[in-house]
C-alpha cells in the first residue's frame, strides 16, 4: 500500500474541492453583485461547465489510477476513495451557488442546474431511502452536511501547511 500516493491524492482532492467552491463562489458574487447578472442565470451557465469539468477530472483520476504502476491494493483503495468522494466533490460548486444565493437573498431553487443536481442526487440516494419517502429528504440533508464537512476538512488540510509557511509558524518537520 502506497500511503504517500494516497496522501497526495487526498491533497489533490482537497485542492479540487476548494478551487471549484472558491471559483464558483467568486464568479457568482462578482457576476451578480458587480456585473448585475441574474444569479439564477449565472448558476445555470456556471454549474454545468464546472460539474462537467469535475466529472472529467474524476474520470481522468480513475483512468490514471487503473494504469498506474501501483499494487492492486493501492489501486482498489484509490478507486474506492474516488467513487466515495465523487458526490462530495461535485457538491462543492453547488454549495458555492447556495452560499451566493444566501448572500444575495435569491432563491436558488429556480435554477435548472441546481434543481437538476438535486434530482440526480435524489435518484442516487433513493435506493438507500426506499423504505420511506422521508428518508430521501433526510438522506439529502445528511449528504449536504457530510459533503460540506468532507470538502472543508480536505480543503483545510491542503491549505494548512501553506498558512503555516506564510505566517512563519514552525511545523513538525522543521
Amino acid at each position: 500500500m502506497n500511503g504517500s500516493l494516497l496522501k497526495t491524492r487526498l491533497g489533490q482532492y482537497g485542492a479540487a474541492w476548494f478551487l471549484s467552491f472558491l471559483i464558483v463562489l467568486v464568479a457568482g458574487l462578482v457576476g451578480s453583485l458587480v456585473l448585475h447578472i441574474d444569479l439564477i442565470r449565472l448558476a445555470d451557465m456556471i454549474l454545468p461547465v464546472v460539474l462537467g469539468l469535475l466529472g472529467l477530472v474524476l474520470v481522468g483520476f480513475l483512468v490514471v489510477t487503473v494504469f498506474a504502476r501501483e499494487t492492486i491494493a493501492t489501486k482498489i483503495v484509490l478507486i474506492l476513495l474516488g467513487l466515495i468522494l465523487a458526490l462530495p466533490l461535485l457538491w462543492a460548486p453547488v454549495l458555492a451557488v447556495v452560499v451566493d444565493a444566501a448572500m444575495t437573498k435569491v432563491s436558488i431553487e429556480y435554477s435548472t442546474a441546481y434543481a437538476g443536481f438535486r434530482i440526480i442526487v435524489g435518484r442516487l440516494l433513493f435506493p438507500a431511502g426506499a423504505v420511506g419517502g422521508e428518508l430521501v429528504s433526510v438522506g439529502w440533508g445528511w449528504f449536504q452536511a457530510i459533503a460540506t464537512v468532507i470538502g472543508f476538512i480536505a480543503a483545510i488540510s491542503q491549505l494548512w501547511p501553506m498558512i503555516q509557511r506564510m505566517t512563519g509558524a514552525r511545523t513538525a518537520e522543521g
